[in-house]
């Protein structure tokens, strides 16, 4: 079939084309698209620092309905509404059998590769050149084909909008505290960056009733939406030294766990310099690939301090999914709040630019029905 898509022919250049797409092979799913969460990790691939191959279709976060299955495929069927994700584990390497899919080998060398498990991408153009997929999803387009461990089957009449969101940014920031920080009650948190996956780790330290928790930006209105999402204290890196203000809010001492959801060297030395003796930092974000980071070596030992790195939250979708949908209804966790602007498909450089430059929460790209 013949799809739109948003296409990145080249590093900074960002076309809206026809693409073919194929049928699902084996073990594969086609999913009608509703809504597509516009993240930073599809910007670092737009600005080249994140290093793909191109053309590529962009979006990873995303929710649809599926709209035909492969041979094999029993977990969904047509018309069930899914979301997203991209790290379908294989469940047989060794990470997977350790409990770490999240490190598992097989989807992270598709996507280096810009395919799917098999070696194929699904999309073409329609005069025959190949197309790569970002994160084994592309969904920055009408129509994609994915794994069928990449798609988890929500319940019916769940708001595909809201359910988008889980794919990415919700699972990452309130699995950094719950699984890789493991915050307890009462602990204090700082998240550096409160964007999307910011706001989603604020919402984590709230709902296991840390205190305080201290959200550290640039932005002035991003600050001011992070108060909705439990942030108690607020830092304006632009007028506040960040280190020296955390400390000041903790008696001296720094926060038991500090979050960089940013993806800067320098930004990752604040966080880990506001962490106190015997405390966790987090790195979230995602740096470009050579990026290196300048630490006080003499602190590992002497303070005791962990720096530990998170990718996708620790998350398996499958068990964690339907979790958050439990705590979304129960009012626990704000999805909705989320989406603060939703934008067409050839919008898509416009979302980039506003969420560069902070005025909205997450930009969500909307499908027709």
């Amino acid at each position: 079939m013949r799809v739109a898509a948003a296409v990145l022919a080249d590093y900074g250049q960002l076309l809206t084309e026809e693409l073919e797409l194929d049928e699902p092979g084996p073990g594969e799913v086609a999913v009608r698209l509703a809504a597509a969460g516009v993240c930073h990790s599809d910007y670092h691939v737009y600005s080249g620092d994140l290093p793909l191959p191109t053309p590529m279709v962009l979006g990873h976060e995303g929710a649809g309905v599926v709209s035909s299955v492969g041979p094999g495929v029993s977990s969904v069927r047509p018309g069930d509404p899914v979301v997203l994700s991209w790290l379908p584990a294989c469940g047989r390497c060794r990470a997977c059998l350790t409990g770490r899919p999240e490190l598992c080998r097989v989807p992270a060398t598709a996507a280096e590769h810009g395919t799917l498990p098999g070696g194929r991408t699904p999309f073409r153009r329609v005069a025959g050149e190949p197309v790569y997929q970002f994160s084994l999803t592309g969904a920055f387009a009408e129509y994609t084909v994915v794994p069928e461990a990449g798609v988890v089957r929500l319940p019916a009449g769940t708001d595909l909008e809201s359910a988008a969101l889980l794919g990415c940014s919700v699972l990452t920031g309130t699995g950094a505290v719950w699984r890789t920080a493991q915050v307890q009650p009462g602990e204090s948190v700082a998240v550096f960056g409160v964007g999307g996956v910011g706001l989603n780790a604020l919402q984590g330290a709230r709902m296991v009733s840390a205190y305080p928790r201290i959200a550290v930006d640039v932005s002035v209105r991003r600050l001011e939406a992070a108060a909705a999402f439990g942030a108690t204290h607020f830092v304006n890196a632009v007028s506040d030294a960040p280190v020296d203000r955390v400390l000041a809010l903790t008696d001296g001492e720094g926060v038991d766990a500090a979050f960089e959801a940013i993806g800067r060297p320098e930004t990752i030395a604040q966080a880990f310099n506001a962490t106190r003796a015997g405390g966790r930092t987090v790195v979230i974000g995602v740096t470009p690939p050579n990026a290196e980071v300048t630490l006080n070596a003499f602190a590992f030992p002497s303070q005791e301090k962990c720096l530990l790195g998170c990718w996708y939250g620790q998350s398996l979708p499958a068990r964690d999914v339907p979790a958050l949908l439990r705590l979304n209804a129960a009012g626990s966790l704000d999805l909705r709040s989320l989406m603060s602007r939703r934008y067409r498909l050839t919008d898509l450089e416009a979302a980039f630019q506003a969420m560069l430059a902070g005025t909205v929460n997450r930009g969500l790209i909307v499908f027709d029905a």
